[in-house]
């Protein structure tokens, strides 16, 4: 299970991406400048293979942040045959 404080705070996104993996899961997050919205937006994007990518807008702040570790949890517990068919461990 991915752990909030294993991640990057938003002082390090504004200024990088945070990538990383878990059990055959790729995933980073990153600061994103979308048209139309008010300030920037945290990218949460997902993937195995890279045909097949999974993203979540959030916001740009902590609490953000915490909800991209759970849908990445969640994510990882409802497809873990798909991460387990390309995990190398």
């Amino acid at each position: 299970m991915l752990e909030l404080r294993d991640f990057m705070p938003v002082n390090f996104l504004k200024k990088e991406k945070f990538t990383g993996s878990h059990n055959g899961m790729r995933f980073r997050m990153e600061k994103l400048d979308l048209e139309g919205e008010d300030g920037p937006r945290l990218g949460v994007n997902l993937w195995a293979e890279k045909r097949r990518k999974e993203q979540q807008i959030l916001s740009f702040d902590a609490d953000g942040i915490a909800k991209g570790v759970d849908w990445l949890n969640e994510q990882f517990e409802g497809q873990k045959a798909r991460w387990k068919a390309v995990s190398r461990g």
